[in-house]
Parts: structure tokens; sequence; C-alpha cells
């Protein structure tokens, strides 16, 4: 291995420009639900480098435990479907008219999103990894989907809903498959103000041991 003593081309402007670039992207992701969406198609080829930044997640002996589902076009009106047939009993207690207003609203709520993913974690059955190590990876996965989409100003959220579950589940998933549930990916107007929830200071999260 050759090992160089020049000085890194890398000023430190820049390099500190990056960071800030990064931090940027990260601290201003946040949840942006479907109902705030604008009705927009994602190009083709930027859903493929999303879905790609996603399979970089890291994740322990290479298992890579993430497989994913685009549902689009007359599949955003069928989750919509699905979502008011699984609650319609739940809203039993309520006046029809009422009734009709939720359950209007759910059969609505997915059709501005761009498009919805199935999230869902690929148990590996050679190598005995514990669930939580491969749901952390899957969960990075979409931490990537996330700050990719906030990077290109598209809103995403992760719905963990028992309902968003149940949906994937009814696409075929093998023994070692599990649903993890759904991501709204959509556009949003640039109208839409910025969240104003803050963090717990470092201080209160963090120990330095030295």
């Amino acid at each position: 291995m050759i090992i160089s003593n020049e000085a890194s081309k890398i000023k430190q402007s820049d390099s500190s420009d990056k960071l800030k670039k990064i931090s940027k992207n990260i601290r201003n992701r946040r949840s942006i639900f479907a109902n705030e969406f604008v009705k927009k198609e994602i190009p083709k080829n930027l859903l493929d480098e999303i879905l790609i930044n996603a399979t970089w997640a890291p994740n322990h002996k290479m298992t890579e435990p993430w497989r994913f589902i685009v549902f689009k076009g007359k599949y955003l009106k069928q989750y919509g479907e699905y979502m008011a047939h699984y609650y319609k009993d739940f809203y039993n207690e309520l006046s029809p008219e009422a009734q009709n207003e939720k359950l209007s609203y759910l059969r609505n709520y997915p059709l501005n999103a761009a498009c919805i993913i199935g999230v869902v974690m690929v148990r590996n059955t050679k190598i005995d990894l514990p669930e939580w190590e491969e749901i952390a990876a899957v969960a990075s996965a979409v931490q990537n989907i996330a700050l990719t989409c906030t990077a290109h100003k598209i809103g995403s959220y992760w719905s963990t809903k028992g309902v968003a579950i149940d949906y994937v589940a009814e696409f075929g998933l093998a023994e070692n498959e599990k649903s993890l549930g759904l991501l709204y990916l959509g556009y949003y107007p640039e109208s839409l103000k910025s969240s104003k929830k803050k963090r717990t200071p470092l201080s209160k999260k963090v120990i330095y041991l030295e």
C-alpha cells in the first residue's frame, strides 16, 4: 500500500462548507404528511437514485435485510379504499355524516403522493443475526431515503400503523420477511412552513469519558 505524504488538497473552508451542507440537510429533514402533498410525479431516474441510496445503508455482515415495493397509479386509490375499509368499524360510534367524512378523508389521503413504498425486512436464513440488528439496518435505509428526499425538496414520512403494515403484508411476503409499513413520498408547496420542533440540548444527551 502506498501512503502519500502530500498534504490534502481539500481546503479547510471546503471541508467546513461540506459539513454545513450535510448538517443542514439532516436538520431540515422532517415528516411531511400526505395531506400536504401536491400532485406531481418523481422522475424515474430520481426515484431510482433515492432507492439506490437506501441500499447503501450500513448492515451487519452485508445481509442487506431490506426489500421495497413501490406503489403508484391505481395502487394509491386502492390503498385509500383499503384504509377506509380497515377503519370502517372504528368509526361506528360517529354519526353517519361524520363517519362518511372520516372515510372519505382516508380514501383520498394517499392520492397526492407521488408513490408509497412498502418497507419489508428480509431476515437472512443463513446468517443468524438478532432481529433488532436487521430492523436497525432497515431503519438506516429508510433514513437514507428521507435524507435524499430532503435534498431534492421531496416530502416523506414513514407510516408504521397497523393498516400500513397489514397492507404491505398482502403482497406475497415470504416466511423470513416482515412488513415494516409504508413510506409516503411526494412534493409539497413552497409555501409550506418550516417545522418549529426543537431538539434536546446535547448536554442532556451526551457524556464524554476521557
